[in-house]
């Protein structure tokens, strides 16, 4: 932002993050933390640090207010998912900036919104700007695998810390997703909740000279391709009905009217195959998912299984339970495997919407050819934990996208970057929002 010295800067601060390896796991955000305590203290503001562990800290930093208002809480996570196994063009956690893109392992998730809130929080204590209720920033270790030595830990040890806070800017939002040829900027609402299952058969087994017939593993391949090949049914939640009738008012003509249709239980799978590639990304908005990643068999080569799991990542809708899932499941599967559920992580059933559309009016001022709309997010942030103590977390992270930019598919992959001059727009943006929220 202008008139910022460098160090406050959000490029700055964008690759130093990048450049300490936070990979998760083991995580190891300590480094990384202390950096951005030393840039807050170095600005004046006084920070606390919270961990479960040595080297999983969490940061917490506050801007007093009058009083006048309830607390606002800017918060996000320093660590990041592997590179393992990933060809990138450039290395990534050396933050080069190239074609105007900063590249780097958590550019886009969630360094660079980091950054921006960081940047934003330090421009609000420069300004000294007059805040009604309190302005707290926090930064998050352990998001991108279970959250039990960042949210989670601070949500069960720690919730006093958060008294009286309502609402939340954070991830996963405020990016631009070209549709249709218009510009619309998603802002995060509500997500899915975590509902992990273990799938398990039984047959039988022996040595592996002697091969058996619809054993364990023939009936675990059935069973995955009955996955493959059968969809859990469709429910058209009311935070996924806000978003695509949003989107579509905004797209009109044929384009919106076949994207309505989406809030159609009985005509939404065919709106998913008539829109294609495209049809993708709602896909899992509006049916609880299941997606098999692990399996467990047998541990030597000679050995015929006489057991086989494989471990499911589902993800529920919100407002529905795990029995839900069970039982959609057991429609599609049967009775002759084993269903047991690992975790289950709640979130709110319904997004509280107070504060939407000042943060759509933030973003139609900054992009007057922008379309906001409400989001709800196929996976899951930190805002779990923080909803189960009352707060609403918005994904407010903007981002002025290139139009062939996919991100959706550049996180977590090869060559994650973000375009340079997005980081001031986001910034921007956020200290607007910190600015009109009473």
């Amino acid at each position: 932002m202008p008139g910022q010295p460098v160090e406050h800067q959000p490029l700055t601060i964008l690759q130093t993050l990048i450049r300490f390896d936070t990979t998760n796991p083991p995580g190891n955000e300590a480094a990384c933390i202390a950096y951005i305590n030393d840039l807050l203290k170095k600005a004046g503001i006084e920070s606390q640090v919270f961990a479960k562990a040595p080297n999983r800290p969490n940061l917490l930093a506050r801007l007093p207010g009058k009083g006048n208002a309830v607390p606002l809480l800017l918060y996000g996570h320093v660590d990041v998912v592997t590179t393992e196994n990933q060809a990138w063009e450039h290395p990534p956690f050396s933050a080069d900036i190239v074609d105007g893109f900063v590249w780097g392992r958590g550019a886009l998730d969630m360094k660079g919104g980091v950054a921006m809130l960081i940047a934003a929080f330090l421009q609000a204590k420069t300004e000294q700007l007059e805040l009604p209720g309190d302005l707290l920033l926090l930064i998050l270790s352990d998001e991108e695998d279970s959250g039990d030595f960042g949210a989670k830990f601070l949500v069960d040890e720690h919730a006093d810390l958060f008294k009286g806070v309502r609402y939340a800017l954070g991830e996963f939002g405020g990016f631009s997703l070209s549709l249709g040829g218009k510009r619309f900027y998603p802002i995060q609402v509500a997500e899915k909740q975590v509902c992990w299952t273990k799938l398990t058969v039984r047959g039988q087994g022996g040595h592996g000279s002697i091969p058996v017939k619809n054993g364990a593993m023939a009936k675990l391949a059935a069973a995955l391709i009955k996955l493959d090949t059968n969809d859990l049914p469709v429910h058209i939640t009311p935070a996924a009905k806000e978003m695509f009738t949003a989107m579509a008012a905004a797209l009109g003509g044929a384009s919106g009217l076949l994207l309505g249709q989406l809030t159609n239980p009985l005509l939404a799978d065919s709106v998913l195959g008539l829109l294609g590639a495209r049809g993708r990304i709602f896909y899992p908005l509006v049916r609880n998912t299941v997606s098999p990643t692990i399996l467990h068999a047998s541990s030597k080569i000679n050995v015929i299984p006489g057991e086989v799991s494989v471990e499911l990542d589902g993800r529920l809708l919100p407002g529905f339970t795990p029995q839900d899932m069970l039982g959609e499941l057991r429609q599609i599967l049967g009775n002759e495997v084993e269903l047991e559920i690992v975790r289950h992580d709640p979130g709110p059933a319904m997004p509280d919407m107070g504060l939407f559309n000042m943060l759509a009016g933030v973003l139609r001022e900054a992009d007057p050819a922008g379309n906001p709309v409400p989001l709800m997010l196929s996976g899951v942030t930190d805002g779990r934990y923080f909803s189960q103590i009352g707060i609403q977390t918005y994904g407010f992270l903007p981002m002025q996208l290139p139009e062939d930019f996919n991100f959706s598919a550049t996180i977590h992959a090869a060559n994650e970057r973000i375009p340079v001059a997005t980081l001031d727009f986001g910034a921007r943006a956020i200290l607007e929002a910190i600015k009109r929220v009473s």
